[in-house]
């Protein structure tokens, strides 16, 4: 068994034991995460969806934390699992990535700066990483100790 699937595994079993007490009717399966080389997706989908997803995915986070904690304080070299519940976190991802396009497409149109929402670690990386892809623009993320920051969208 290699290290992806004793992840997929354990991951499971971990979501599985945070879930099932709470009483929610669900299913998991697993994926391999595009972006990460070991990465495990748990997709959770059921009836209950929307009371594990949460308000604007706030449960969903709180349970990809704990899965993520239990995981690493139980096995040191574990990689990073993240939770989509019906593939929430695949639509507001391709959201943002919209947004972020839209703003970068009016800033090469008008040259004028245009900031993001205040954004997450995770999410800053997805709209960098985006717009890299772009020539002529130039993204940068405000200097604070908040954990969301906002992403500066300007001309190269």
């Amino acid at each position: 068994m290699d290290i992806r699937e004793e992840a997929e595994e354990a991951a499971v079993r971990v979501a599985s034991s945070i879930l099932t007490p709470l009483g929610y009717t669900y299913s998991i399966s697993t994926e391999a995460t595009a972006d990460e080389e070991n990465g495990v997706t748990l997709m959770i989908s059921g009836p209950d969806a929307r009371f594990i997803i949460g308000d604007e995915g706030d449960k969903l986070d709180d349970l990809q934390y704990l899965v993520n904690r239990l995981l690493q304080a139980e096995w040191e070299t574990a990689p990073r699992i993240r939770v989509d519940c019906d593939r929430y976190r695949e639509r507001t991802e391709a959201k943002l990535l919209r947004r972020a396009r839209s703003r970068a497409e009016r800033v090469l149109q008008t040259g004028r700066p245009l900031q993001m929402e205040k954004l997450n670690a995770y999410q800053r990386r997805l709209v960098h990483n985006e717009l890299a892809k772009m020539p002529g623009i130039l993204t940068t993320s405000e200097e604070t100790d908040s954990r969301f920051k906002r992403i500066t969208i300007s001309r190269a």
